[in-house]
């Protein structure tokens, strides 16, 4: 597929600083892995996203949206097609009253630290929390008791015909690790939080922080927790039950820290992850009769 025309009419848009022919996906993936994205874009603001989206469409060509990768698993083969990073240009946050307004691609812990500046309670949960906001809204991302729809008041959607939208939480439909949202691309998030005091979020922030210090494999590359929570179990410890903690398939390994992760051991290939998700998928099911859902998200060309 040749994309001499969609690349040239992108970088009239964006500029040639943030168009990327052939881009390693590896580069924007935390597991390290990954193929090539045939047109790599970064815009910088809603008016440039609407902009590529409307040239976009004018080509008979695949599109994917990512934010920073850490719950993304892209095959060897790549990403055929277009690629908008809403990450590296497109993360500006704003505190307004007991409301922080975030671009999608603001980092949900760096969000939480705003919060916590602000004198703001409810996001100390996603202090740890690696995504961004974009990414965290659409999968109702949580941890230790928080989740995403917990704070979430509004957000400006992008149809894939240029369309934008408000959302509210009706719109969002949440439930565990998802939402209504599927073709829309989130461009801004406002979440609303309760006045506190900095010292007590700070050291609740603190104390979750060393939580996931001792219990995560923080040090290895990886997407975090692999797996969703089956209702009225933990993936974790289903994996370990079925003697899985350290099983390995090529460089990806079950993390022997936390058997809820899977992690890349410095020569994984993106096929030993996804062959590996398989197989403790495999294993669990036949050992527990319980088929886990993986939480990471795994795109690209098989």
């Amino acid at each position: 597929m040749e994309f001499d025309d969609i690349h040239k009419n992108l970088v009239e848009i964006l500029g040639d600083d943030n168009v990327y022919l052939n881009e390693d996906m590896s580069k924007h993936s935390s597991f390290k892995t990954g193929g090539m994205a045939d047109v790599f874009i970064t815009p910088s603001s809603k008016e440039k996203i609407v902009e590529s989206i409307k040239a976009i469409n004018k080509y008979d060509v695949p599109f994917t949206i990512i934010g920073n990768g850490t719950n993304l698993l892209v095959r060897d083969k790549g990403i055929r097609g277009v690629v908008m990073s809403l990450y590296d240009n497109f993360n500006i946050v704003r505190v307004e009253d007991d409301k922080i307004i975030a671009q999608s691609g603001a980092l949900f812990s760096a969000i939480s630290n705003y919060a916590c500046r602000a004198s703001l309670a409810g996001l100390e949960f996603a202090s740890g929390i690696p995504g961004t906001i974009g990414g965290a809204a659409k999968i109702n991302a949580g941890a230790y008791g928080g989740e995403f729809k917990d704070v979430f008041h509004s957000a400006t959607l992008l149809k894939r015909d240029g369309t934008l939208i408000e959302a509210d939480l009706e719109y969002m439909n949440y439930d565990y690790r998802g939402s209504s949202i599927t073709d829309e691309i989130i461009v801004e998030v406002i979440v609303k939080l309760t006045p506190g005091e900095v010292s007590t979020i700070r050291n609740a922030m603190v104390l979750l922080a060393k939580k996931r210090k001792e219990k995560q494999p923080l040090n290895i590359p990886s997407a975090g927790s692999t797996f969703k929570r089956p209702k009225g179990e933990y993936a974790g410890k289903l994996i370990e039950s079925a003697g899985l903690k350290g099983y390995e398939i090529g460089g990806a390994r079950v993390s022997i820290k936390h058997a809820g992760f899977i992690v890349n051991t410095g020569e994984a290939t993106s096929t030993d992850i996804e062959t590996l998700i398989k197989k403790v998928q495999e294993i669990v099911e036949k050992n527990s009769g319980i088929k886990l859902e993986p939480e990471v998200q795994i795109i690209g060309e098989e």
